[in-house]
């Protein structure tokens, strides 16, 4: 009796409270998912950063002609209107990311405690020499 206590108390993972686990088909996506959403929002930040330099290049360049962007001329309408289309594309992809990022991050928080099926540990230590020969 005392030695399936103190078995409980040195056993470091949580117990997940019956009904939080998430499906298992579902915890199996949720690594891919936080990966790609980080590593896509992180491109659309940088492609956002470039598009605002290159938008403030062309409203400088296009100044020093002593003209100005704010005009209502078809060619100051173009320069400001000439990255529109990226900007809202970069936006949307950037949160279609960003929330598969946080979903990817619930679900493996909520399954932090559940072990996977092939991630079996059953305590024999593998060396090097095993590995090699």
């Amino acid at each position: 009796m005392e030695d399936s206590m103190s078995r409980q108390s040195e056993d470091p993972t949580p117990i997940p409270k019956p009904g939080s686990r998430i499906p298992a088909r579902l915890a199996v996506y949720a690594r891919p998912a936080l990966i790609a959403g980080i590593a896509v929002a992180v491109v659309c930040i940088v492609l956002l950063v470039i598009v605002f330099f290159l938008d403030s290049f062309n409203a400088a360049a296009y100044s020093m002609t002593g003209k100005s962007v704010q005009d209502a001329t078809q060619e100051a309408q173009d320069i400001r209107e000439s990255y529109t289309g990226v900007r809202i594309g970069s936006l949307v992809v950037l949160v279609v990311s960003a929330l598969a990022a946080v979903a990817g991050g619930v679900v493996l928080y909520l399954n932090r405690g559940a072990a996977q099926g092939d991630d079996e540990d059953n305590g024999e230590d593998v060396d090097f020499e095993d590995l090699a020969g």
